[in-house]
């Protein structure tokens, strides 16, 4: 079995693969201060409860946005399940290639997403990924990474609103029955979602209209994407676990 990890600001997102069948899906908080028994003893533990043998799992691959963790995550993954992972990192085999100014500018969750949405959907695509930043990348139709756009995600936005403004309070972030808001949520709420449903459609025309790709397919990701994607028509599909299958896919392109 294949463990795929992808380690964002917020939460590590687990998957665990048999061949191409998702069996299970997990997350964990993002803690700088763990040790590698913390986080092996924890893997462990989650792996017990959803009933997948420790001793199953052959294969790891990890794509990380947060290096302080990474000493002791690998060594924990290493100790625990003794396997030595592999790391999406400059000199992988992805199948895309990466054409912007300073490829090692970007980061392996979104080369994780290119190829998921490029592997699964074809070329031309627009991948959004709703995380701690809303990111908007463009794959041609040959595997190229063309461009990368990078807005604040949806709670990014929300602490920043209610951690600077006293008289604000922190809200569930869903969208409201009317953007015609009455009270302090849910203009709050308001704000947020149809804010970041027009963001969305703004930036995913300008990129259509920039690049001529006209036709290209958008695949959206991430916690919060669903509910943008339920909200418009510029969004063609929704993978929650389209990083998932990118690390799979990468996986297969340089195992041995």
């Amino acid at each position: 079995m294949l463990l795929t990890v992808d380690v964002g600001n917020t939460n590590i997102k687990l998957g665990v693969f048999e061949d191409e069948v998702l069996q299970g899906t997990f997350r964990m908080t993002t803690k700088r201060q763990r040790t590698s028994d913390e986080f092996g003893a924890d893997l462990c533990q989650i792996l017990a409860y959803r009933e997948i043998p420790r001793d199953k799992i052959n294969a790891v691959i990890v794509a990380s946005v947060v290096p302080d963790i990474m000493y002791a995550f690998t060594n924990g993954i290493q100790k625990y399940l003794d396997t030595r992972p592999l790391i999406v990192s400059a000199g992988i085999k992805t199948g895309i290639s990466i054409v912007t100014e300073d490829p090692k500018e970007i980061g392996p969750d979104r080369i994780v997403d290119a190829v998921g949405g490029y592997e699964l959907y074809g070329g031309p695509v627009i991948v959004i990924d709703y995380g701690t930043a809303t990111t908007y990348d463009l794959v041609g139709p040959k595997g190229t990474f063309e461009a990368g756009i990078t807005a604040p995600g949806i709670e990014t936005s929300l602490q920043s609103l209610w951690g600077g403004a006293a008289m604000l309070p922190s809200v569930e972030i869903k969208r409201p029955k009317s953007i015609l808001a009455k009270e302090t949520i849910s203009s709050m709420q308001a704000g947020l979602v149809y804010g970041t449903i027009g963001e969305t459609e703004y930036i995913v025309q300008k990129i259509k209209e920039a690049s001529g790709y006209v036709n290209a397919k958008v695949v959206a990701t991430g916690g919060l994407g669903r509910m943008i994607a339920e909200a418009t028509d510029r969004i063609d599909v929704y993978n929650a676990q389209l990083s998932l299958d990118g690390l799979r896919l990468i996986y297969n392109k340089n195992k041995r």
